[in-house]
């Protein structure tokens, strides 16, 4: 599956468009691991663990997207962008990737 962020792919045809689709994820860390690190936001650095939650998740939120647009026919998606919201005191973040499922010859 080609997943680019333009509205068309240099050296292909769109052939047909098949519609929006997405792929959302809602993650959250375990209590320990944000008291940890809450600690480590004071003392400042990067977050290792939180940064490992988001690549996993956006890595998730891909995977759904690609099945979603082969689901209805296409074989790459075409303006894709991730939309990101953080649920605050639950300490869960939501990504949702998302574009549009087209066929490209």
């Amino acid at each position: 599956m080609l997943i680019v962020t333009t509205n068309d792919v240099p050296g292909h045809t769109i052939t047909a468009v098949h519609g929006e689709v997405f792929g959302l994820t809602v993650r959250s860390r375990h209590i320990g691991a944000n008291i940890g690190a809450s600690f480590k936001a004071l003392a400042g650095g990067e977050l290792k663990g939180i940064t490992e939650l988001l690549h996993e998740t956006r890595l998730e939120a891909l995977s759904r997207l690609s099945a979603e647009a082969e689901s209805k026919g296409g074989n790459a998606v075409v303006a894709f962008r991730f939309e990101t919201n953080d649920y605050g005191d639950s300490g869960g973040v939501e990504v949702c990737a998302y574009g549009t499922a087209v066929t490209i010859s």
